[in-house]
């Protein structure tokens, strides 16, 4: 569980599967999905988690309000095929009412360098997907690659090293 001044992440079980399925429905959030979320994809999102927790102690977690507990999105550290190679990405989906709070990916940022031994963590999003490219750069990332994707449109991956985060945590301590 990682906790911070407003949030607590927590891993996701199936007790949060009306939860998820909101977020995942969020319309702003199928515009940027080839597919939709059906019952069955948001139960294996949930499932997927929850192997990768036992697998690698880390995942994307339940992102809930402190003060009332609702869950409001999820985020978290997964390992991603990002163009061919596997990284460390940390992804984010917050409900549209939530966004622009600075509320998860920085938190996550910090327990990817503060509980493994990566050099970087990275997170690839859609060209046209502005609200999480500004969310990416507000949590330390720089660009580092572009490529065209399975459905034939631009993916930008963005990435912030152990170097430039222990910058960051210098100059904010």
């Amino acid at each position: 569980m990682i906790t911070t001044d407003r949030l607590i992440l927590r891993e996701m079980d199936d007790g949060d599967y009306e939860a998820v399925y909101r977020v995942l429905d969020d319309s702003d959030i199928r515009e940027h999905y080839p597919y939709t979320f059906d019952e069955a994809r948001v139960r294996r999102w949930i499932s997927r988690n929850v192997e990768r927790y036992r697998i690698f102690g880390f995942g994307r977690w339940a992102v809930c309000l402190k003060d009332t507990g609702e869950m409001i999105g999820d985020c978290g550290l997964t390992m991603q095929d990002i163009n061919g190679m596997i990284r460390p990405e940390i992804g984010y989906i917050i409900l549209s009412e939530h966004r622009r709070k600075g509320y998860a990916a920085e938190a996550v940022r910090d327990f990817a360098f503060e509980n493994t031994t990566f050099g970087a963590v990275y997170s690839y999003i859609k060209s046209t997907n502005t609200a999480s490219v500004k969310t990416a750069q507000d949590y330390g990332c720089k660009l580092v690659e572009e490529y065209t994707d399975e459905e034939n449109e631009i993916t930008k991956v963005f990435a912030v090293t152990r170097e430039e985060w222990e910058r960051l945590k210098r100059q904010d301590g």
